[in-house]
């Protein structure tokens, strides 16, 4: 039904897309340094679970919508930019609980690793943005079912993304790995990886303030 060579261009340019570091990225990484692999990892499928939420939303008209209101566009930014505020001021708060537990995270973490991953998926701005323009520039609408198409694309896409932001999060959390041999460097990477997540997100809190 999708073309492969459609397909195939579309890969790419999500590969690229995927590598520049965005809020994904930066959360995956603050999620391996505060709190280890497997929360990392976990962190990972949410993330890229709410991005192909994001994709089937645009399939079926959200990005259409989200193009004409500016309002609903800023809210859904703000909620994911507030979330990871959250997120890190929480990590930063509770830098001195991980010190005892080394570069392993605690049994039960990865449920909620995996429900925060959804909630700054889901809200990235950036994914909205790539989905809104790029997918119907490779729909090929002689094949029929566009937004069926759309909707594979966006599977493709988190794929892709699955595989390279698993690739930033095993990079990191190896980094943890070696300051667990210290408490105290294990404490100062875990408030590095809240303030990353915090920083974040008042990032894009300023750019959503200043861009209205």
């Amino acid at each position: 039904m999708v073309p492969l060579d459609r397909l195939v261009a579309f890969s790419v340019a999500a590969l690229l897309i995927t590598l520049i570091p965005g809020p994904s990225v930066l959360f995956v990484i603050g999620r391996a340094l505060a709190q280890g692999r497997r929360a990392a990892l976990a962190g990972v499928v949410g993330n890229d679970m709410g991005t192909f939420v994001q994709a089937v939303g645009v399939a079926l008209g959200l990005g259409a919508l989200l193009e004409q209101s500016a309002l609903l566009f800023s809210v859904i930014k703000l909620i994911g930019a507030a979330y990871l505020v959250h997120l890190g001021v929480k990590a930063f708060r509770q830098r001195r609980s991980h010190v005892g537990f080394g570069a392993a995270a605690t049994p039960g973490r990865a449920l909620p690793a995996a429900r925060d991953g959804f909630v700054v998926g889901v809200t990235n701005p950036k994914n909205v943005i790539f989905f809104s323009s790029a997918l119907p520039q490779f729909v090929d609408r002689t094949s029929g079912h566009v937004p069926l198409q759309m909707i594979v694309f966006g599977f493709a896409f988190a794929v892709i993304a699955v595989v390279c932001h698993s690739a930033w999060s095993l990079l990191s959390s190896s980094a943890r790995s070696w300051f667990s041999r210290s408490p105290r460097r294990l404490e100062v990477v875990t408030a590095t990886g809240g303030a990353t997540m915090a920083g974040l997100g008042v990032f894009l809190v300023a750019t959503t303030t200043t861009s209205n």
